[in-house]
């Protein structure tokens, strides 16, 4: 009996490890629609540094509670920061016309319809002390 708890304690602390490369708060899953890799950070200098998740520049240094949920197989993307200011290349803009594919739980549905910014190749919406960001995608499919 001893041997079996031994195998599964074992085993549960060969996954912790193989896991923890990922990072505690990044994950990777496969969703109907492509690959999906979700980070976060505490602040945005933190997910600047993270070359592998490419955080927009034009998120601020100071911005906390960073989320970012990634489209590994495309360009879309959704972003969810705390605070900060915007820099001036974020101008009054229309809201974004396509419909987003990814899903976060703090993503409200139909977000992307209420930008009213434009951050470079993002649209984004300040509510309160929270910014929202959608990149639409931008890569075409060439499956027929």
């Amino acid at each position: 009996m001893n041997t079996k708890i031994t195998a599964a304690v074992l085993a549960a602390a060969t996954a912790t490890v193989a896991l923890s490369g990922c990072g505690l708060r990044e994950g990777l899953t496969e969703k109907a629609n492509g690959h999906v890799k979700t980070v976060g950070y505490a602040t945005g200098a933190e997910g600047k540094r993270d070359k592998d998740a490419r955080l927009p520049e034009w998120v601020p240094d100071a911005a906390s509670s960073v989320t970012e949920v990634i489209r590994t197989t495309g360009s879309e993307r959704l972003l969810k920061f705390t605070g900060g200011m915007l820099p001036a290349l974020c101008v009054p803009g229309a809201p974004a016309t396509q419909a987003a594919t990814l899903a976060a739980q703090w993503w409200p549905q139909g977000q992307e319809s209420r930008t009213d910014k434009v951050c470079g190749e993002w649209h984004v919406l300040v509510q309160g002390a929270d910014v929202y960001a959608f990149k639409p995608e931008t890569l075409v499919s060439k499956r027929s």
